[in-house]
């Protein structure tokens, strides 16, 4: 894979929630091979909402999703996974109980090769998260939390997915680690891999990104690439001017 002007994942004027209640009124974005999008917004601004809606979870009420030029529609989450959409959600979602190695080994599941075809495939799991591979075969309650997701995206990679969406992965973890998260992340976008980021660490993500949108209240209120678009800029669209993020 390679980075694209094309885009690998567009959302437009996306509507959704739960039931009767509608949490997305209209966010769009997009997620281009190679690249980071980083979506924000405070708490209950719908951007976990709205990455159900892109992997399948929810149904969308309006709008479109588009991914790899195609219009998703209802289509289940199932399929979008087979299509190569991975979404690693919050709290460090790994079986605690097995080792690194058999976390990894049940991620790349769905590629239905074989396990030592897997256990193979997690050597490259290993060269981008170092301490997964020094500890292997430990099991998963015994890392800390920075590790364990770490663990939670690994998994996700091992399904070899071209979009990965991850919902918060530096929730719950110390500023040191956060920082160590997003390095990883940043270096996963030389795989060519597109890459759709919620986060609340704002100076972080927004470091690593390529493009930047600012949800409030279920819509898109600030759009664009990450370079021309300043911390000020975001802190405005959060609480208006004057504010700090």
């Amino acid at each position: 894979m390679t980075e694209s002007d094309a885009p690998l994942l567009q959302v437009v004027h996306l509507e959704t929630g739960y039931g009767d209640l509608r949490v997305v009124r209209d966010v769009s974005l997009t997620v281009r091979g190679g690249q980071i999008t980083v979506l924000l917004g405070r708490n209950g601004a719908g951007k976990t909402t709205t990455l159900r809606a892109i992997s399948g979870l929810n149904k969308t009420a309006g709008g479109e999703v588009r991914y790899l030029g195609d219009k998703l529609g209802d289509a289940p989450a199932y399929r979008r996974v087979a299509r190569g959409m991975a979404y690693v959600q919050e709290g460090k979602r790994v079986f605690r109980e097995l080792t690194i190695e058999q976390n990894l080994v049940l991620g790349g599941f769905s590629t239905r090769v074989s396990k030592k075809k897997l256990i193979a495939a997690a050597q490259e799991i290993y060269e981008i998260f170092p301490i997964l591979g020094e500890k292997r075969a430990l099991p998963a309650a015994s890392m800390s939390g920075g590790q364990q997701q770490m663990l939670a995206i690994g998994q996700a990679l091992m399904a070899k997915p071209q979009l990965l969406i991850l919902d918060e992965p530096s929730q719950g973890l110390a500023p040191v680690i956060v920082g160590e998260v997003m390095e990883r992340v940043h270096a996963l976008k030389a795989t060519g891999i597109g890459i759709l980021l919620v986060e609340q660490a704002v100076q972080d993500s927004v470091a690593i990104a390529d493009e930047v949108s600012v949800i409030e209240m279920g819509r898109t209120v600030l759009s664009g690439r990450a370079a021309d678009i300043t911390l000020e800029d975001i802190q405005d669209a959060y609480f208006g001017a004057g504010a700090a993020v």
